[in-house]
C-alpha cells in the first residue's frame, strides 16, 4: 500500500523508493535487485541512504531491502512505539506483510541492536548476521542514573549533540560531529546527513528512539544467539568502543570479529568496498 511524502529526486536510490502502510508506521522503503532477500537496518540519526553503496553491490545477486527507522528519514511512526522489542516486532510485521524473508540481515550502530533482537525474538531467521559498529551498550556510570534520557542519547548517537543544539545544519558542522565518532565523509555524505538534520519529524524520531533505548535483556540474551554472525568494527570508533563488539563476539557462539584499521564509526560509508567483500567472504566462503 503506497501513500505519503517520498524523498525528493536527488535523494540516493530516490528511484527505488516507495511507502508502505503497516499499522502503526509508514514506513519508507528502497528495494534493489533480485535474489534471496537481504534485510539492511541503519543506525539512529541516519536514514536508508547509508546503504547505498553497498546496495548497488550486493543488488547484483539479491533483493536487497533498506527501510527507513521508525520516525527516522521519511518514515511517519506514532509517538511512543520506538523501544527495542516495539520496532523489532514492527519490522518483523513488515516484512510478513509484504513476503519479505531476509536470509541475511546488515544492520548498522541501533540496527545492529535491532537485527539481533530480531533474531532473539525468533521474528526471523536469516541464514547469517552482519553487525556493523554495533552499538549493543547502555550507557554507564553516574550518568546513566542521574540523567538517563540525556545519557543514553549521548553514549550511543554521536548525532545527538547536534540534534539538540538545533543550530546550523551546515557541512562543515556535520563533519565536525562525525569527526568527533572518528568518521570521514566526503562532501556529498555529509551533505546527506545535513538533510536530514534539518528535517524536524527526523530529529524528533531519533531524539524518541534514544531515549527509549535499553539493551539490557538483549545483552543477557547474546549467548543464545547461534546464527552465524560477522561483527565488522572500525578501530577508529570513538562512538562505540571496540571493545563493545569483542564482548559480543565472546558471548555468541558463532559469532567472528574483523577490525578495519583507520575507520570509525560509519565504517560502510567510509569503506564500502571493504565491508561489502568482508559481507560476501562470510556468507559465500570458498
Amino acid at each position: 500500500m503506497n501513500g505519503g511524502e517520498l524523498p525528493p529526486p536527488d535523494w540516493p536510490n530516490a528511484t527505488a523508493s516507495r511507502i508502505i502502510a503497516a499499522k502503526p508506521h509508514r514506513w519508507h522503503v528502497q528495494i534493489l535487485g533480485r535474489g534471496p532477500d537481504v534485510l539492511l537496518l541503519h543506525g539512529a540519526g541516519a536514514s536508508s541512504h547509508s546503504w547505498a553503496a553497498l546496495m548497488a553491490d550486493l543488488a547484483h545477486d539479491h533483493r536487497v531491502i533498506a527501510l527507513d527507522l521508525p520516525g527516522h528519514g521519511w518514515t511517519r511512526s506514532p509517538k511512543g512505539r520506538a523501544r527495542l522489542g516495539d520496532v523489532a516486532r514492527d519490522i518483523a510485521a513488515l516484512c510478513q506483510q509484504e513476503g519479505w524473508q531476509p536470509q541475511l540481515v546488515i544492520g548498522h550502530s541501533a540496527g545492529g541492536a535491532i537485527s539481533l533482537e530480531l533474531v532473539r525474538q525468533g521474528l526471523i531467521s536469516p541464514q547469517h548476521l552482519i553487525i556493523i559498529n554495533g552499538a549493543l551498550e547502555n550507557f554507564q556510570g553516574t550518568a546513566g542514573w542521574l540523567f538517563p534520557v540525556m545519557a543514553k542519547m549521548l553514549a550511543l548517537n554521536p548525532f545527538t549533540g547536534f540534534l539538540i543544539a538545533q543550530g546550523g545544519r551546515g557541512v562543515s558542522q556535520v563533519r565536525s560531529i562525525l569527526a568527533s565518532a572518528g568518521t570521514t565523509l566526503e562532501d556529498q555524505g555529509l551533505a546527506h546527513y545535513a538533510r536530514l538534520i534539518g528535517r524536524r519529524a527526523h530529529v524528533e524520531g531519533t531524539l524518541a528512539m534514544m531515549a527509549q533505548w535499553s539493551l539490557d535483556a538483549l545483552n543477557m540474551a547474546l549467548p543464545a544467539i547461534t546464527a552465524p554472525t560477522l561483527f565488522i568494527h572500525g578501530a577508529n570508533d570513538a562512538a562505540v568502543p571496540l571493545r563493545v563488539a569483542e564482548q559480543a563476539v565472546r558471548a555468541m557462539p558463532e559469532a567472528t570479529l574483523i577490525t578495519l584499521p583507520g575507520i570509525g564509526h560509519l565504517a560502510h560509508e567510509e569503506a564500502p568496498a571493504i565491508v561489502v567483500a568482508s559481507i560476501r567472504r562470510f556468507i559465500q566462503p570458498a
